[in-house]
């Protein structure tokens, strides 16, 4: 067994739960089995557990003896270690009002032990059976109970990865000559630009050069403006290699695996708006199962190309940072998923309390919150290769704002410093339209509905402007007109069309 055990920690904990076990349902708090190394005291804990999670409203001796006497074994242990008068000490001897503190210490040597278990010596960060140097001791104690689960998991991984590399000699470093491998790279940028999967819609490839891998977008909007649909649309756009447009079904490049991750749509809403952009239906004739003509067929068609695109849907109501992370790994591992659409970044109770709780301090604000979760999502773009799009809520600003850009962003204008473009969608105003009357008389545009503000666009030319659309939110379908500066003078911004291959080809 390891030796990273603070058994005044379990019998804290076990007492606080037995005297209170309504704090099993704060999310603040995790357990797992591995948090009671001993096989008693994982015994206790689970039958409070158990019991509360089965409803039961009053937990005590009594109630615990007649759970386990349906489980001989475990009562065998219970009562070989006396468990009623261990119950009876624990419940006179617990602190509750110092849980937190104690919670924090359990998981920490959860943490520890698991890292022992592997065959790391941890004796430099904490080792618990010095008993000669006692200032050295008191030194670590203070600084495990300094340092949250979180940062002493970076400590540690730290640890390794500075150790690895003084064995690799320096190999993790990348480093080299500026003009190392140059001419290599002009060649292969000949053969295949610096460009990504083309995003729906025209002008907007030549704005952002595509979905590249490894690249971070964001499109906010106010409530109601479609930035649900906006990112359903990218969806199905990267999964599915048809969709009718120009009065007829199109190829639409390749099957590219994708993954759209919802986090207040059920399924049913989801699949609708993906059979409505496909088909270019509107969702109402659909939901109502009133169809004009020739629309049923052309949504069973829809139905057919949704079925067999690689286009994965997951559903995360009520998440966690970890949630999200683990979603998206799995969705790579399992799928091959190159491209994600997320829907959307903010806040809610369960990461609130998650992150606050990684991080060891109480109430985080929400634009820390937020800010953290951009950063892991930027973070598994490099890691990984792949390209997500997410969205935002804009806050009551852009109402009066007459430049649009990361300050109008609710919750945390922060989460724009991790992303590699940035847009707000926004209605059509009536100010907009006297600005725009003697542009559309000269070159016949058809009259916008909606903008989207480009605020932030690394590594392409094209940023304060404005695209003007045309925006049906009944089909997903944004369609950029053209675009002008914050001015209305006109930007003459040509179409970009992206070409792509099957992969491997």
């Amino acid at each position: 067994m390891s030796k990273y055990i603070d058994t005044s920690a379990v019998i804290q904990v076990i007492g606080s739960v037995y005297k209170n076990p309504n704090i099993l349902d704060d999310s603040r708090y995790h357990f797992i089995e591995e948090d009671f190394p001993e096989k008693f005291h994982r015994i206790l804990f689970g039958v409070i557990y158990n019991l509360h999670l089965a409803g039961v409203k009053k937990i005590n001796i009594n109630t615990i003896e007649d759970y386990l006497n349906q489980r001989p074994k475990q009562y065998a242990i219970f009562k070989t270690n006396k468990g009623r008068e261990y119950l009876q000490e624990i419940l006179e001897k617990n602190l509750i009002e110092a849980f937190d503190f104690y919670y924090n210490r359990l998981k920490k040597m959860s943490l520890l032990r698991t890292y022992s278990n592997l065959g790391l010596n941890l004796d430099w960060l904490y080792d618990i059976d010095n008993i000669f140097d006692s200032k050295k001791k008191q030194e670590q104690e203070d600084y495990i109970d300094k340092h949250s689960v979180i940062e002493l998991d970076d400590i540690i991984n730290t640890y390794i990865l500075t150790n690895k590399e003084k064995c690799l000699n320096g190999e993790l470093r990348q480093g080299a000559q500026a003009g190392e491998g140059i001419e290599d790279l002009l060649e292969s940028l000949k053969k295949e630009p610096a460009v990504g999967y083309p995003l729906y819609g025209p002008l907007i490839n030549t704005i952002t050069r595509g979905a590249r891998l490894k690249k971070f977008y964001i499109r906010s909007g106010a409530t109601g403006l479609g930035k649900s649909r906006t990112l359903i649309a990218d969806a199905c756009n990267f999964a599915c290699n048809e969709i009718y447009k120009n009065n007829k079904w199109t190829p639409n490049g390749t099957k590219e695996p994708t993954l759209f991750i919802s986090t207040e749509q059920e399924l049913g809403e989801i699949q609708t708006m993906m059979l409505a952009f496909l088909s270019d239906v509107d969702e109402d004739h659909i939901l109502l199962n009133k169809y004009q003509n020739g629309e049923e067929i052309r949504v069973k068609k829809a139905a057919q190309i949704l079925t067999e695109s690689p286009l994965h849907i997951v559903t995360l109501p009520n998440f966690t940072l970890k949630d999200i992370e683990n979603t998206i790994k799995i969705a790579i591992k399992e799928w091959d998923v190159k491209y994600i659409a997320y829907d959307y970044i903010h806040s809610s109770i369960s990461i609130l309390s998650d992150i606050s709780s990684q991080a060891g301090v109480k109430g985080l604000r929400e634009d820390n919150v937020l800010f953290m979760l951009s950063t892991r999502l930027k973070d598994i773009c490099n890691e990984y290769g792949v390209f997500i799009i997410s969205a935002t809520q804009l806050n009551g600003q852009y109402q009066e704002a007459s430049v649009f850009d990361q300050n109008l962003l609710r919750g945390s204008k922060a989460v724009a410093d991790k992303i590699d473009m940035g847009a707000i969608m926004l209605e059509v105003s009536e100010e907009d339209r006297k600005g725009l009357e003697a542009l559309l008389d000269k070159y016949h545009f058809q009259e916008p509905n909606m903008k989207i503000a480009i605020y932030k666009n690394r590594g392409n030319k094209y940023t304060n402007i404005l695209l003007w659309c045309k925006a049906n939110k009944g089909t997903c379908r944004i369609e950029p007109i053209f675009a002008t500066d914050y001015s209305y003078r006109y930007l003459p911004i040509e179409d970009t069309e992206i070409g792509v291959i099957e992969r491997g080809h």
